[in-house]
């Protein structure tokens, strides 16, 4: 078995890890993909020819380079169960704080907490797709992406709309307390997340997938929180606003990638 080694500069994040697992899937002669998203590489292992793999590659247009092509042995799968089992709790997390925050969110006024609750919502389809396309065909895994993809989006376009109409109308000022008790509670659920996804120590694509998701909902998070701490300084509804619309913008293009998955 061989195992080529390709540096993609342009693979930063796990939607373009998707992309070319789905691109590469239909290839008999791969028996294991490797992705390290933070060094932007790529192990492929296989038999025969790299070059076909390689041209697949580049027709993504990330910006790929062959480094190396060299014998090797396939190491042993991590436990598949234990990953399994975390990313149940994972999604299980992410939609408990959805709910949650959608209710308190449209309640206290808060269109952060709105936005972060439709980020995490998110999050849950992509943990549910890789745990729902498992072992299914690669037709099967694009039309569920593409169902993923448009829903995703709509609910940004809903949520734009909304902040607009609050941008152009007199609306209340969101309860700031609300938006930092339950922001908070979001981050701590967050930070368990993580801490499940690292005890994993797995260098599997979909486990780092997951930890990235989670970093950036740890973000999300810290966010709203300042924002409430803004509404509560300055008496003003602006900072919800506008941390709401930058999350929305976040869940946009996390939808427009799926949809290039989907391709």
């Amino acid at each position: 078995m061989n195992k080529s080694t390709f540096k993609i500069s342009k693979m930063d994040c796990p939607s373009e890890e998707q992309m070319i697992r789905m691109k590469l899937e239909s290839f008999d002669q791969i028996k294991h993909l490797e992705f390290d998203l933070s060094c932007r590489k790529l192990d492929v292992f296989h038999y025969h020819d790299v070059k076909p793999i390689q041209e697949a590659i580049r027709q993504l247009n990330l910006n790929d380079q062959w480094i190396e092509t060299i014998e090797a042995t396939l190491s042993a799968k991590n436990n598949e169960i234990q990953q399994r089992k975390i990313l149940w709790w994972v999604l299980g997390i992410n939609f408990t704080f959805f709910v949650i925050e959608m209710a308190t969110g449209w309640l206290s006024k808060s269109m952060g907490l709105v936005a972060d609750s439709l980020d995490m919502l998110a999050d849950s389809i992509v943990y549910g797709l890789s745990l729902f396309a498992v072992g299914t065909t690669l037709t099967r895994k694009k039309k569920v992406a593409k169902i993923s993809g448009f829903f995703q989006m709509g609910l940004a376009l809903l949520g734009f709309s909304e902040v607009l109409r609050r941008f152009i109308s007199d609306s209340e000022v969101p309860l700031f307390q609300w938006m930092i008790i339950i922001s908070f509670l979001a981050l701590i659920g967050n930070v368990v997340s993580l801490w499940l996804i690292s005890k994993a120590k797995s260098s599997e694509a979909h486990m780092q997938a997951s930890a990235i998701f989670t970093s950036n909902d740890i973000i999300v998070n810290g966010g709203v929180i300042l924002a409430g701490a803004l509404v509560y300084w300055l008496e003003s509804r602006w900072p919800d606003l506008i941390v709401g619309g930058i999350v929305f913008v976040v869940v946009m293009r996390g939808a427009v990638r799926i949809l290039k998955i989907a391709k």
